[in-house]
């Protein structure tokens, strides 16, 4: 849940890189962070950052608030079904490939119950926040609510046997000092809090939301004079500067300095080169494949051609790939957004030339793309590298291609139901 409250502030990788030092420094062995961290970091990718495999990874194929939300509520939908069998599966991984030989099986039906109950409980959250808030709001709200629960249900031994409570075990024999704080739980809280209700203020009073999204605009459209081409940049508005803010509330609150801020703000920078032009590139390429209809031949784009050529053959089962399309994208890109925008108008105009709904294939492939993240090579290679487990990625791969493997087929089961039923 922590990982997933990571992914929906930063996104990008962020979270299993954060998450699997955490989990070492707990006890774990570093091959089990690993493998646990990434595994993770699948369900809550599908909204990203602050809902941005959506904005930007659709950007292509609509701009529509409504349209998108409606995508945001499908995948929790088909989540609940698919989903909601994440946290059992990450015990069936703790017991099975790393815990106790001759007790794996009742290790890991002793908590099964509990697990399932905060997989569904995360599902039902994320069904109500993108009802009643939007999709933006998801892969914030529902881990904070989450974490709340699952303390509470922990504390009072919610289907949890004694024994769980009182004689835990880990993979590791790594001794925990328990070292005091002087910092309150509130204030190590405080950035979070301060981003959830800046976000929730911009995205529900319309007052302003308006002012933001016109303030400071450095949108820029007729792209080299098509009107199709554009790119939508409202700068107040956006979740990188409410972040902003938030990190210099947080220090304000926690530190009641800024002199670290500029130095580490510098040095946060310099670290993204290496992505800012691995993304950069990816979009270019990703705006040419997309708007390659706009010639002097009057050809069909590449998505248009591809997607017909293939809904001539594979449109009855086309629901079951979708997700692995998605897989595929952020297995080589690295990202549920960049797998998102290179294939999202090929998987919509398939959905079309097929007659079956676009939500439901767009939410497969976000979904997929979110899976995409356990064995995206760039992220295995980030997190091995943290923690010291680097020429060990084949390794992490292997374990972590199961997990993958069985999503993508639940979603491809759900989503095939659902467009039975619609």
């Amino acid at each position: 849940m922590f990982g997933a409250l990571i992914e929906g502030i930063s996104g990008f990788g962020t979270p299993a890189m954060v998450t699997a030092p955490l989990m070492i420094a707990l006890g774990f062995t570093p091959m089990a962070a690993v493998t646990l961290a990434l595994v993770a970091d699948s369900t809550p990718a599908a909204f990203g950052a602050v809902g941005t495999p959506l904005t930007v990874g659709l950007s292509n194929v609509s701009t529509d608030g409504n349209f998108l939300n409606s995508i945001g509520r499908q995948i929790t939908q088909i989540d609940l079904f698919a989903g909601s069998f994440m946290p059992l599966m990450l015990l069936f991984l703790l017991t099975f490939f790393f815990g106790k030989k001759e007790s794996r099986l009742k290790d890991w039906l002793q908590t099964a119950p509990w697990t399932f109950m905060i997989g569904i409980i995360y599902a039902l959250i994320a069904i109500s926040i993108s009802t009643f808030f939007g999709y933006e709001f998801v892969s914030i709200l529902t881990p904070f609510i989450t974490i709340i629960i699952a303390i509470i249900t922990i504390k009072f031994r919610i289907l949890l046997p004694k024994s769980v409570v009182e004689n835990p075990w880990t993979t590791s024999t790594i001794e925990i000092k328990e070292d005091k704080s002087s910092m309150s739980l509130l204030s190590a809280w405080s950035s979070y809090i301060v981003v959830i209700l800046m976000l929730l203020a911009s995205r529900v009073f319309e007052p302003l939301k308006a002012f933001l999204t016109s303030a400071i605009n450095f949108s820029w459209t007729n792209i080299l004079g098509f009107e199709q081409i554009k790119s939508d940049w409202e700068f107040l508005y956006s979740p990188g500067t409410l972040m902003t803010i938030a990190v210099i509330a947080g220090l304000i609150i926690q530190v009641r300095s800024l002199k670290i801020f500029f130095p580490t703000a510098k040095k946060v920078v310099l670290s993204m080169k290496s992505t800012t032009i691995a993304l950069g590139v990816t979009l270019i390429m990703v705006q040419i494949f997309a708007n390659s209809g706009l010639n002097t031949g009057k050809l069909e784009s590449m998505p248009v051609y591809i997607a017909t050529a293939i809904s001539h053959s594979m449109s009855s089962v086309w629901i079951f790939m979708a997700p692995f399309l998605g897989e595929l994208g952020a297995f080589v890109t690295g990202s549920a957004t960049v797998s998102t925008l290179t294939f999202g108008q090929i998987q919509e105009d398939i959905a079309a030339n097929a007659g079956i709904s676009k939500q439901i294939v767009l939410a497969a492939q976000l979904i997929g793309a979110a899976a995409g993240n356990m064995i995206c090579v760039h992220n295995i290679v980030s997190v091995s590298s943290v923690v010291g487990l680097q020429g060990q990625e084949g390794n992490i791969l292997r374990k972590t291609a199961l997990p993958a493997l069985t999503y993508g087929i639940l979603v491809g089961i759900v989503g095939f139901i659902f467009i039975a039923l619609s």
